[in-house]
């Protein structure tokens, strides 16, 4: 096993979908990263049944696929050759490794991984970010609060308010 990576792990970042609020990849984008067929794959889930839990893998809906092809995610439904895809989530991925033994495995499942871990910490990132933006906003609208106030104290002083006129004259009570 060589130290370079296959490919960039951007690259496989970039196949990583949200589907059911789970990160996944699909059997037929990891197919091509481990350079076997989809149906050799899907193959080796099916014969190792018991190590792909729910959590692990799940399999698409009609629901779920139609909502790809409308989001331009896929070009079209016979993008999976007629068979509902599996969606594997990074444990399931992990599992991988032991169902599809050869060396490219385990390279792939590697890149995986750290693709999986670069992707938390770019969104970790952004969180903070996020929260840092938040903090700026709440303290622009603190100041901006306080500007106006000094400039309504500048208008004052500048334009201040005439005095009362005293009448001339008497009054009768």
């Amino acid at each position: 096993m060589s130290d370079k990576p296959l490919l960039p792990v951007e690259s496989v970042i970039n196949i990583i979908l949200v589907v059911r609020n789970q990160k996944v990849i699909l059997d037929r984008d990891l197919a091509v990263l481990y350079n076997v067929e989809t149906r050799t794959l899907k193959q080796a889930v099916n014969r190792n049944k018991k190590r792909f839990p729910s959590d692990f893998m799940f399999i698409l809906n009609k629901k779920e696929i139609e909502q790809m092809v409308s989001q331009t995610v896929i070009p079209s439904k016979s993008y999976f050759g007629g068979s509902a895809p599996f969606a594997f989530t990074e444990q399931g991925v992990a599992m991988l490794s032991s169902v599809l033994k050869s060396e490219r495995a385990i390279e792939v499942n590697i890149l995986i991984v750290r693709a999986f871990v670069r992707l938390r910490e770019i969104i970790s990132t952004h969180k903070k970010v996020e929260e840092k933006l938040k903090e700026i906003d709440n303290n622009l609208k603190d100041h901006d609060e306080k500007i106006l106030q000094i400039i309504q104290v500048i208008n004052q002083l500048i334009n201040p308010p005439e005095p009362a006129k005293k009448k001339i004259g008497f009054t009768i009570d």
